[in-house]
């Protein structure tokens, strides 16, 4: 029987983590971590884990821990509303502004972003008290780069220069227990069930080129906030299955934004659904498909700090809907020092934009990642 899991029965199951917690033991075969244990033969399958971007997506045995590193850069280049391509030109001469009568805000959008880069560091732990239930926890360190473009004055198309802004600090952390629901030989699925903490900043300033010549230093814009401010609630499921060379598997995940944080906002609900497909070349290397899609809600609510004539200071010009198409390779060590440890890279494009622009539109992701799980320890 094929069960059909939706955003809000994800959320309903969040919510038997307590019950859960409460349990001595779960009635269904043990989850064994193939990163430490392997198959019967002792090999290691590197197609245990999903593809490096897939977060939360196995458990471990009781005992077991795993310390991971990812580093992911995205690159965005070009401006799009909706479906639609925007030119630079076209929007300082078309695009309201929303600040429009307050003083000095031109009619139009005269900053104009280009193209932006982030990097982010991403630092791991995962331990299982139990069979049944793995602890998670995430930090990161996060560093933007966005390039603009200042037209003259309050009207026209002359430029009058280029300016880059910056911002860089520790992200938010991330805290999650996954929960065993059912597992057999072939067929795994567990519950994801966790909660982001503001430990990012929103404060981040920088210099920037008014379209008046003058450079002040200002709050950033949205997209450049290093966190998001709130206490945000996780959700999500994940099931995997493997037969013979191939694996699969699927997961929805939310970042669900619990009130507005201490300048007035929040940032939009995030819904991702991911699938895969995984092919076994040899015990040590798999190769990886995976297609994601994602809805991003817009900015609710206004940081009174961030005004200006450019299209990240306006709530509405963000989120939208994209799908991913992402390759992967996962590489894991079978003998000596290298068994228990993985190193895995997956590429990511986007195949379709529909974003609330104008906004800039992503180009690619990168995400290279390292994982080592060893264990498990008794502690009686």
């Amino acid at each position: 029987m094929r069960a059909t899991f939706t955003p809000w029965l994800a959320a309903v199951l969040c919510s038997a983590t307590a019950g859960l917690a409460a349990a001595d033991e779960i009635s269904r075969p043990q989850t064994a971590d193939l990163a430490v244990h392997g198959d019967s033969t002792g090999a290691i399958r590197a197609d245990g884990h999903a593809p490096i971007g897939v977060m939360g997506d196995h458990m471990h045995k009781a005992g077991e821990w795993m310390l991971s590193y990812r580093f992911m850069r995205m690159g965005m280049a070009g401006n799009r509303d909706g479906t639609d391509d925007l030119g630079l030109t076209e929007i300082a001469t078309t695009e309201p502004n929303v600040f429009f009568g307050t003083p000095g805000q031109p009619p139009t959008l005269r900053i104009v972003p280009t193209e932006m880069t982030m990097d982010m560091h991403m630092f791991g732990a995962m331990f299982a008290p139990t069979d049944w239930l793995t602890l998670m926890a995430m930090g990161s360190y996060v560093t933007k780069e966005m390039e603009h473009v200042t037209f003259q004055g309050g009207a026209g198309t002359t430029r009058l220069g280029e300016f880059t802004t910056n911002s860089e600090g520790f992200g938010d952390t991330k805290l999650s227990g996954l929960l065993g629901l059912y597992d057999d030989e072939t067929h795994h699925v567990h519950l994801n069930a966790g909660i982001s903490l503001p430990t990012g900043s929103i404060d981040e300033m920088d210099t920037i080129l008014a379209p008046t010549g003058m450079r002040p230093r200002i709050v950033l814009p949205y997209p450049m906030q290093i966190g998001s401010g709130t206490v945000d609630l996780l959700p999500g499921i994940t099931y995997s299955g493997q037969a013979g060379p191939v694996g699969w598997g699927a997961q929805y995940r939310a970042e669900v934004r619990l009130g507005e944080n201490g300048e007035g906002y929040s940032l939009g609900d995030l819904h991702q659904g991911t699938a895969w497909g995984s092919y076994l070349w040899d015990d040590w290397i798999s190769t990886s498909v995976r297609v994601t899609g994602r809805s991003l809600g817009q900015v609710d609510g206004r940081d009174s700090r961030i005004v200006g004539p450019v299209q990240t200071a306006n709530p509405d010009n963000h989120g939208g809907e994209r799908i991913d198409l992402g390759f992967g390779v996962n590489l894991a060590g079978q003998e000596g020092v290298l068994r228990g440890q993985r190193l895995a890279l997956e590429v990511q494009v986007p195949v379709y934009q529909n974003l609330n622009g104008p906004q800039l539109e992503t180009d690619w992701t990168v995400m290279l990642g390292w994982q080592f799980a060893f264990g498990p320890f008794s502690f009686d």
